[in-house]
């Protein structure tokens, strides 16, 4: 028996990877405002966990 045909160009459309979709989800405009403040959040929370936080105490 011969083998089908495929039409179209490839005959399968891939579905988009997992970090295909993740990089896409992230620097879509309406997640803008969640990520950022993520990212403030981390700095943040970076910045008072390190030892330059001894610069908000008083002296």
């Amino acid at each position: 028996m011969a083998p089908k045909q495929l039409n179209g160009r490839g005959g399968r459309t891939a579905e988009p990877s997992f970090a295909r979709s993740a990089v896409q989800g992230l620097t879509s405009a309406e997640n803008r405002s969640i990520v950022t403040s993520i990212g403030l959040f981390a700095i943040g929370v970076t910045f008072l966990h390190s030892s330059w936080a001894e610069i908000l105490l008083p002296a």
